[in-house]
């Protein structure tokens, strides 16, 4: 038992002036003689024991009112021993599209924040954070309509994540008793090993959805061009064998072709639509499955793509850029450097030096303006002696290069660097037996950077800086055999083609990406995105025949967004929700140690009501009061 106010106990002492006054009473008196009467003599004696038993019930009863009343203002109870203790309770509120999955026809999300509304009482002080929002020190009552109207959000915290945002929102108090819950259906992506801190208790409350088959449209492609028709490669995922599905696609909000698709033993199912060429399509492709909605649509846009613009100042023959530089994908030109148009190098994505004995200052000077500019560079040096002084000038603010003599030796080009920007997707798996090209000669150099492709003894073929490509070696045919190999279309092409970064059919919502924008916008201007229900200004970098998109944060939203010079749109970009959520599969709460879980939030309050109750008794020693207090009165009344 507990005393509310401990020191009210000392009026304990009080009782010994009942029991003094009591020993005062039994003091013996002196015997008289008194005339020899028997009747009278029985008579004394009886009453003096009748007297004797009645102080003593006096005594008891007035010790123990006197005591119950004591008691009773020191107000004990029963508790657990930490119950007094402050208490604080954080809450994490797991609102990924997930958590829109259905119990009893009613989504995870919206029965979870029900039962918080329902079971936290309104006084009680608490910090709740979701995926996308945080609520510090507030009351549930002073949230409860930002709750209700709560979204899904694209967002998901891992576990790890959760916990240490939770610990970041407790107070670094002493003597704090701290709880921290967890709503969540625990997606099987999410890491189970965590460390946990053992001044705050964890509680996890694990929903679960009565249906996990979702289907959802994970990725589109296009295929073959058939004269006048291309085919769109839709995959869908999730659906059983032999199970159709309607799928739609419309242009804006016009339908323009409908199919269905068949379920096979295959995880994804391809669907196959035709659709214009050369068109400007905004396409939104649709299923109907009501598991999870979000996944349904899936946003893309075919605009009319900007040519990557290269230009190659050559000495040697260029033969081989030209066909490498097609006019289906790029705008090549090709000068002798007596005939360069220097106005001409602004514009441009890419220049080539190829084959040059030399570098003049005026076109030192002009590149570096052009690198500046955000422009890629190419350099090959020429088969014949070249003027190491001015390349090693030219080189000196672009890339940590020196050139140094021209070395006669044989040498293959046997290492690749597949993980290099270069070569990340050419190749389906790191090549060994390959047919190697080869050089008879290349400058000896000093290079510390990115390597993309180098020789036996490991020395740079072909080295990167930033935007900037240097090959160490002549590409002409009487010294390398490189542009007769394999590795001579990829290496150039993806230099052309991330030289002006046009956009895929989407793009992914909260992942960072680039995109250039072929348009010059005045110094003062910028870019911004308009969607169908809001607009935002993305991070961008304007150089002189570009602009250049960062994509992050933002948009947060799926769908197709113009994008805007001013009231002038350029062109259309589609985002769409990563598809991790979409992957319907849970991680038992039971193998996570550390928490103490829990069926429902009901489950769980109920027994966070039970650690901080508190059984009162001083109500109990009122009533013992007025009992003994009653009990005096018969004493009195009854006894002689």
């Amino acid at each position: 038992m507990q005393f509310k106010h401990p020191e009210i106990l000392w009026g304990l002492l009080l009782l010994l002036i009942p029991i003094l006054v009591h020993l005062l009473q039994l003091r013996r008196f002196k015997k008289t003689p008194f005339t020899n009467v028997a009747m009278l003599q029985r008579v004394v004696s009886e009453s003096r024991k009748s007297q004797n038993l009645k102080k003593w019930l006096l005594l008891f009863t007035r010790l123990l009112l006197l005591a119950s009343l004591v008691v009773a203002f020191a107000q004990p109870f029963s508790s657990k021993s930490d119950a007094l203790e402050k208490r604080e309770t954080v809450i994490y509120l797991d609102n990924s599209f997930s958590m829109e999955t259905k119990v009893n026809g009613q989504s995870l999300l919206r029965k979870s924040i029900q039962d918080l509304v329902q079971e936290i009482p309104e006084s009680k002080t608490i910090s709740l954070f979701t995926n996308d929002r945080t609520f510090t020190n507030v009351t549930i009552k002073q949230i409860q309509n930002e709750l209700l109207s709560l979204s899904a959000s694209a967002v998901q915290l891992g576990l790890e994540q959760t916990l240490l945002k939770a610990a970041s929102l407790f107070s670094k108090e002493n003597g704090v008793v701290r709880d921290m819950v967890l709503i969540s259906d625990l997606q099987q992506r999410q890491s189970p090993t965590l460390a946990f801190k053992d001044s705050i208790r964890f509680h996890l409350v694990q929903t679960i959805p009565d249906k996990n088959n979702n289907i959802y449209i994970d990725s589109l492609y296009l295929g073959n061009d058939d004269g006048n028709q291309m085919s769109l490669n839709i995959e869908v995922v999730g659906l059983m064998e032999d199970e159709t599905l309607p799928i739609s696609l419309f242009n804006g909000d016009r339908l323009i072709a409908k199919t269905a698709v068949k379920g096979n033993s295959s995880e994804k199912t391809t669907s196959v639509l035709s659709i214009e060429k050369d068109i400007t399509i905004q396409g939104r492709v649709f299923i109907e499955d009501p598991v999870l909605r979000y996944d349904n649509f899936f946003f893309f846009n075919i605009d009319e793509g900007q040519k990557p613009k290269i230009l190659a100042i050559s000495d040697t023959d260029s033969s081989f850029l030209e066909r490498i530089f097609s006019s289906n994908d790029f705008e090549f030109l090709n000068f002798e450097l007596s005939t360069l148009n220097y106005s001409l190098l602004e514009s441009q994505n890419t220049v080539i030096l190829n084959g040059l004995k030399t570098i003049p200052s005026s076109l030192t000077s002009v590149l570096w303006e052009f690198s500046k500019n955000g422009g890629t560079l190419v350099v090959i040096p020429s088969q014949e002696e070249i003027d190491v002084a001015a390349y090693n000038r030219f080189l000196q603010p672009l890339v940590p290069i020196q050139f140094k003599t021209n070395i006669p030796l044989v040498q293959n080009i046997s290492r690749i660097a597949f993980d290099h920007p270069l070569f990340q997707n050419v190749f389906q798996k790191e090549v060994t037996n390959f047919d190697y090209p080869a050089v008879s000669s290349f400058y000896g150099n000093t290079f510390n950077g990115s390597v993309a492709l180098s020789f036996d003894d490991g020395s740079p073929f072909l080295l990167s800086q930033a935007n900037c490509y240097v090959f160490t070696a002549s590409l002409a045919q009487g010294n390398s055999t490189f542009i007769n190999s394999p590795l001579v279309v990829p290496t150039f092409y993806n230099i052309g083609e991330m030289s002006l970064k046009n956009p895929s059919l989407y793009q992914t919502v909260g992942k960072d990406q680039r995109i250039d924008v072929a348009q010059r916008i005045g110094r003062d201007n910028i870019l911004k995105l308009r969607g169908s229900e809001n607009e935002f200004i993305p991070l961008q970098q304007s150089f002189s025949n570009k602009v250049q998109l960062k994509f992050g944060e933002n948009p947060k939203s799926d769908g197709i967004y113009a994008v805007m010079n001013g009231n002038d749109t350029i062109q259309n970009l589609s985002f769409n929700y990563t598809r991790d959520e979409s992957v319907l599969s849970y991680l038992d709460g039971n193998d996570i140690t550390g928490f103490s879980r829990y069926t429902n939030l009901p489950n769980l309050f109920e027994k966070l009501r039970e650690d901080t109750s508190i059984t009162d008794y001083w109500k109990w020693f009122v009533i013992f009061v007025l009992l003994f207090a009653v009990l005096e009165l018969l004493i009195q009344k009854l006894l002689p």
